[in-house]
């Protein structure tokens, strides 16, 4: 098994990727912005994607779109081919995927919209958190994009504001600022511990 960038190369997977997408989003009864051949074909020609094949045969798949401008990206179309559920594929190209749009755009914020738990903590265990719609990309072609979901009627009844889907986002400007706030407690707290354990060595001393 292997989970790559997808390229030109990988095309003549683009129809049956499109029927995998819509045959599990039948299965599960959810709601999905349906995506053509064509459109996934753009993605792979231009290094927005990543496929996961076993020898010849396909396993799973995901894409990347930018908006706004670049200020935003999406890892959508995530799939995994029946056959090869189960046993951590999902995550192998969440985390590759996402990589991928970490290193291509690392100045652009990453978000999703799923009703998925299983995406939903893949998102979380990356640093995503929840947010309300309105911190999303507000371009109207990726919203416009939704029409195909059986769900998009609560999107137009609320104005965008929201839907069964949860809005889960990745800012890295957040996220290196906690890390720099994780890191000052560290310090914070190893130097605490330094010197209470080198108070407590002069009272013991003074005590003998």
């Amino acid at each position: 098994m292997k989970v790559v960038i997808a390229d030109k190369t990988h095309i003549k997977y683009a129809e049956e990727i499109c029927e995998t997408i819509a045959e599990s989003a039948a299965v599960r009864g959810t709601g999905i912005a349906r995506r053509t051949p064509e459109y996934i074909a753009k993605k792979m020609e231009n290094g927005n994607a990543v496929i996961a094949l076993d020898g010849d045969k396909f396993a799973g798949f995901c894409y990347i779109e930018k908006w706004g401008h670049g200020k935003f990206v999406a890892n959508s179309g995530l799939i995994v081919h029946p056959d090869y559920r189960g046993g951590g594929l999902a995550k192998k190209i969440k985390l590759k995927v996402f990589a991928h749009s970490r290193e291509k755009f690392p100045d652009a914020k990453v978000f999703s919209i799923t009703t998925g738990l299983a995406v939903m903590k893949m998102n979380s265990d990356l640093g995503y958190k929840p947010v309300p719609f309105s911190e999303l990309t507000d371009d109207p072609t990726f919203w416009d994009g939704c029409q195909t979901c059986k769900n998009y009627d609560v999107l137009t009844r609320t104005n965008r504001k929201m839907c069964l889907c949860t809005g889960m986002l990745y800012d890295p400007e957040k996220v290196k600022k906690e890390k720099k706030t994780v890191v000052k407690e560290k310090t914070f707290n190893r130097l605490k511990r330094i010197k209470e354990a080198l108070f407590l060595k002069k009272d013991k001393n003074k005590k003998t």
